[in-house]
């Protein structure tokens, strides 16, 4: 007899039945709201300083779309009225020493950030606003609308506000951007040794952004006290959370990094301020991150004084429901219920609040001359002087002087032939035997015996706490590095494999780190050093192969080393690491095996910021490069044989650190330049430097300054098509050759 066959299934073999098991993160996840209990239990003396926190937030913002509207706020005015509740709740369990930083849309967090400061004991609604209260919250909107008195003179206004002082260290205005930033403040508290923690602010936008996600895992990973709080206000600008997200929650995403995670009633500041308590016992007992969903709604639009209705993406109902759970009405009312305010009582709080606001305002502006009687502007005294404009790009460097300079024709160190590679291992583990500020972190560098390339040999077994290999998530530990800086109580060395990551970190590198001296005001230090390297002719193709020289001199705050000799990379990464600005040190591979004159032992030498080296003297035509193209071109010089050439060998590449003396003395003498180098010619270093020299040198020139680049396209993987793209010594020997240098122009291609 025959098998039957159902359906086209065996019934003699039936599939089999596989085990399924729902999983559950090991992470807690909790959703807090309170009761009228616990109103009842809470601090009397909590609840009136929520208040007086709640009222002032409320009409200072107020206050500051007023001058929005009449013009007198230059740029933009993100009013987080109605979102106060979440600010004030998360705020009040901090300490001074618990730092915060926050998004765009951060003038809550940092009033309540401060006035916690200033007022650390409390503000009694009942009485008059403390002296410090009012000149704080002077300072704040005169930094909002962009003058000298404000906390960076200015240069921040509403959506860059600072005082490191009060712990509150920079909210930022691209979205995401100040997350990674906060783990390095978190990261400084922990190794520190001290319980303090870090509050990063943002929203549901920012929940979305991958330097938010890379630092979720990261600080999971390193179990960081950082504080991820979400303000949930259901729209990154007019795009709704649940159009963007298939799990709106946004604390789910907490468990799934292995964080513990809250989700709370951001317009009831009592359940996010016992929120909070949560998560800082959580944080402060080790036991790494936390984030807290707040479900918080602001009443205005995006930016200015209208409701989102008005612009049609949120309905007037949805609006008139949040504005009916008012977090102000919320605490007012349970103080009313308990006898500890009278109605009477909660309404003078908001006079005397709207008059203190009214007080400031009348100290920042006066009125327009032959305006209308209500018709005011910002007092033209209160501006800062536009002087100041470049002022504090950089600093002074006066953090250098004392420090021992020399060069190799003058050095006092017992010098020999040695490895570059020997060089750039043996002076990092001299300076972080010497500082033990120093941290050092990037991919894969504590394995391998030093990293990819034995730059940081020996290094984890002499310093593991100070050697952190981190996850392959450039934004986020960069950004990381950067917050360390900010913080001051450490100097970061960042290394990126290949240079052509910095575009993954470019937000960190040009946004953050870069602009961040300069942007709160000019005086704060940013002492962070980044080793990138430089891989052309390795095989490694379009995505690994670029110089960044060019597009690293083209923005602002950054200084450039390029060292080409194992004696220069220990003077200029021992400077590079003393100085307070951000440096990059750019490390060519093909000097990694080289071998030059390097110090045998001595490790504690400096070169000088802004001194060049002459490799070769001549009176024909000054040769500007760096890097390994320097050894090249000096090759080249060799093989031409008839041209008495000059070689300058920058080392420094930043606008601010050019040895214009040695190069114009140079000229002065050959009247011809050209500059090599090896990388693209779109994103060339070359272009600006030759701008400049013929702007700053043009009757000293016999023809226009001749220029050896690569090509335009990115090194390719083939050996052949990546040396056709990329510059070495036979092209130098050919653009000399087809120089004039009798004074005649040559087409050199």
């Amino acid at each position: 007899m025959g098998i039957r066959v159902v359906n086209g299934s065996n019934p003699c073999h039936a599939p089999p039945m596989s085990n399924r098991e729902n999983l559950t993160p090991d992470a807690p996840w909790i959703q807090i709201s309170t009761t009228e209990a616990d109103w009842d239990a809470a601090e009397p003396s909590l609840l009136t300083s929520m208040l007086s926190q709640l009222v002032l937030i409320r009409t200072f913002e107020e206050a500051a779309l007023e001058l929005a509207a009449e013009g007198n706020i230059h740029g933009p005015a993100h009013s987080s009225i109605g979102q106060e509740g979440g600010a004030v709740g998360s705020v009040l369990p901090l300490t001074s020493a618990d730092t915060v930083n926050g998004s765009h849309r951060g003038h809550h967090q940092f009033v309540a950030k401060v006035l916690a400061h200033v007022a650390p004991e409390g503000i009694d609604p009942r009485a008059d606003f403390p002296a410090a209260v009012g000149d704080v919250l002077l300072t704040t909107m005169a930094e909002i609308c962009g003058l000298d008195r404000g906390f960076s003179h200015g240069r921040g206004g509403s959506m860059h506000l600072q005082w490191e002082e009060a712990g509150a260290i920079g909210t930022n205005a691209i979205v995401g951007g100040g997350v990674p930033l906060a783990a390095g403040s978190a990261w400084s508290h922990k190794h520190a040794g001290t319980d303090n923690v870090a509050v990063t602010y943002f929203g549901d936008g920012a929940a979305n952004i991958g330097s938010t996600l890379e630092t979720f895992n990261l600080a999971a990973a390193w179990d960081l006290p950082l504080c991820f709080f979400v303000e949930n206000n259901l729209y990154a600008v007019s795009t709704h959370v649940s159009e963007v997200t298939g799990e709106p929650r946004l604390s789910a995403r907490g468990p799934g990094f292995g964080m513990a995670s809250w989700k709370v009633d951001g317009m009831d500041p009592l359940a996010v301020y016992l929120t909070m308590q949560d998560a800082l016992a959580h944080m402060r007992s080790g036991k790494g991150p936390a984030l807290i969903e707040a479900d918080v709604y602001r009443f205005f639009h995006q930016n200015g004084p209208f409701p989102g209705s008005a612009f049609r993406y949120r309905t007037k109902e949805e609006e008139a429901h949040w504005r009916s759970r008012d977090p102000i009405d919320q605490v007012s009312s349970h103080l009313v219920r308990r006898g500890i305010l009278t109605e009477e009582q909660v309404a003078d709080t908001t006079k005397r609040a709207k008059a203190l606001m009214a007080e400031i305002l009348g100290e920042l502006t006066e009125p327009v001359p032959g305006g209308k009687p209500d018709e005011r502007r910002i007092k033209q005294s209160e501006w800062p002087d536009p002087a100041f404009v470049d002022v504090g790009v950089r600093g002074d460097l006066s953090e250098l002087e004392g420090l021992r300079f020399e060069d190799e024709d003058s050095s006092t160190a017992e010098l020999a032939e040695v490895k570059f590679i020997d060089a750039v291992a043996g002076v990092m583990n001299r300076r972080m035997e010497t500082d033990d500020r120093i941290v050092v972190l990037g991919e894969d560098i504590h394995r391998l015996n030093g990293g990819t390339n034995g730059a940081t040999r020996g290094l984890k077994d002499r310093f593991p706490d100070r050697i952190l290999g981190t996850p392959i998530s450039e934004n986020a530990f960069t950004g990381l590095g950067g917050g360390m800086a900010l913080d001051g109580r450490y100097r970061p060395v960042i290394e990126f494999m290949y240079a052509d990551f910095m575009w993954v970190a470019a937000d960190q590198l040009f946004n953050q780190i870069g602009k961040a001296r300069h942007m709160f005001g000019g005086d704060g230090t940013v002492p962070v050093v980044l080793r990138s390297k430089v891989a052309q002719g390795t095989g490694y193709g379009s995505q690994h192969s670029m110089d960044p020289a060019g597009v690293l001199s083209t923005n602002p705050g950054w200084r450039i080393v390029a060292p080409s000799t194992p004696f220069d990379y220990v003077g200029l990464m021992n400077t590079a690491l003393a100085c307070d600005d951000p440096v990059v040190v750019l490390e060519h591979v093909d000097l990694y095996t080289s071998t030059g004159i390097g110090p045998v032992e001595d490790y504690d030498y400096y070169l000088p910021v802004g001194k060049a080296a002459i490799r070769r003297s001549g009176n024909d035509v000054t040769i500007i490069s760096y890097l390994a193209m320097t050894q090249y071109v000096l090759k080249a010089v060799e093989e031409v044989g008839n041209i008495d050439a000059e070689v300058i060998d920058l080392r420094w590449l930043d606008r601010a650190s050019i040895d214009w003396d040695t190069i114009g003395e140079s000229i002065r003498k050959t009247n011809n330049v050209l500059i090599a180098e090896q990388g693209a010619r779109g994103t060339s270093y070359g272009g600006w430097l030759a701008d400049e020299i013929q702007r700053r040198f043009f009757d000293w020139l016999d023809q226009p300054v001749q220029r050896v680049t690569g090509g335009e396209a990115s090194p390719s993987i083939s050996k052949v098509l990546e040396r056709a793209a990329i510059a070495q010594d036979p092209e130098v020997v050919e653009a000399l050759r087809a120089m004039d240098l009798n004074g005649t122009e040559a087409d050199n291609g």
